[in-house]
């Protein structure tokens, strides 16, 4: 029977409306697929926020423990380390000292690099200062200068120093100014045995060893200078001058202290230049170091600030 041919055209029209939808639903598989192939890349994505995160994680990393401004030097016992120091630490021309042996005063000098000082301490009209010879010269109450000291320790947790005290008072009088000062929360007493690391110092909070040249304990943290460290002369007028020889404590004693210094006979910063050019002061530690057969734990100029100081001592404890 044959079909009308409206009958027709509309199972045309039927048969074209399906394979429409066939392919309009094609296309969004096909649109779903690059959903797909963008969720593969948002996954890309994901992997780069992981290696971002890892890079955050090395960003984040802990740095490198210091002591004395080194890694090297955390695991280093106190005696087999170089602290550079200053002779007459006190005695500056920034304060208006007369004949001053440094440039600056403590708390500059500590921030410069300076780790060991060497300080006078007197009695000033019943009041302990730190004087070189006369207080008229130039003076400076303990109690402060040791305040400087204190402020500087709390601000630096990785550091720790030493003084040699050449002492015109009391051991009472001192350990007094040390409490009113509140130095006395970081002094070391050393027992005879083996040197603990500075790691070890910064970790119990003891970072400050002290010596007096005339006095001994108690307190037993106020050790005998010369119990503690020998030292070379320290009279000279000239470099050619310079001797290594054993001048005070006993050449078996655990700290060596070379003075490095000229006077003739005052100190001047013009002496300084070439006492402390590099490899003058470097040529004197090192021999220093041969004949003692110990390597110099301070290694104590004037007017630290011109010369090579920081550089030698740097090279001294193998960190430059």
């Amino acid at each position: 029977m044959r079909l009308p041919l409206s009958v027709l055209v509309l199972a045309v029209l039927a048969v074209l409306a399906v394979l429409a939808g066939a392919c309009a639903s094609a296309g969004r598989d096909d649109d779903d697929d690059d959903s797909a192939v963008d969720d593969d890349d948002d996954d890309d994505a994901t992997a780069n926020d992981d290696d971002s995160a890892g890079a955050d994680d090395d960003d984040d990393a802990t740095p490198a423990r210091l002591c004395n401004g080194y890694a090297e030097l955390c695991d280093r016992p106190f005696d087999a380390v170089v602290l550079p120091a200053t002779h007459n630490s006190m005695s500056n021309a920034d304060e208006g000292w007369i004949a001053p042996n440094q440039q600056f005063g403590l708390t500059r000098q500590l921030d410069d690099g300076v780790r060991g000082m060497m300080l006078d301490t007197h009695d000033y009209l019943g009041v302990p200062y730190l004087c070189h010879v006369n207080c008229l010269l130039g003076s400076l109450p303990l109690v402060e200068g040791l305040g400087e000291i204190v402020a500087f320790l709390e601000a630096n947790p990785n550091e720790v120093l030493a003084i040699i005290f050449q002492d015109g008072i009391s051991p009472e009088t001192t350990e007094t100014a040390f409490v009113d000062a509140g130095l006395i929360d970081f002094v070391y007493t050393h027992d005879g045995g083996p040197w603990p690391t500075l790691g070890t110092m910064i970790d119990a909070g003891e970072r400050l060893v002290v010596g007096a040249e005339a006095s001994a304990p108690p307190p037993a943290w106020y050790h005998h200078a010369w119990d503690l460290w020998f030292d070379t002369p320290y009279s000279f007028d000239s470099v050619d001058a310079f001797s290594c020889e054993l001048n005070r404590g006993a050449a078996d004693n655990p700290l060596f202290l070379v003075n490095h210094w000229v006077s003739n006979p005052l100190s001047t910063e013009g002496n300084a230049e070439e006492a402390n050019a590099y490899d003058v002061l470097l040529g004197r530690a090192e021999t220093c170091a041969a004949e003692q057969d110990h390597l110099p734990n301070l290694l104590a100029v004037d007017h630290y600030a011109v010369g090579d100081l920081f550089a030698v001592a740097a090279v001294l404890n193998g960190v430059d």
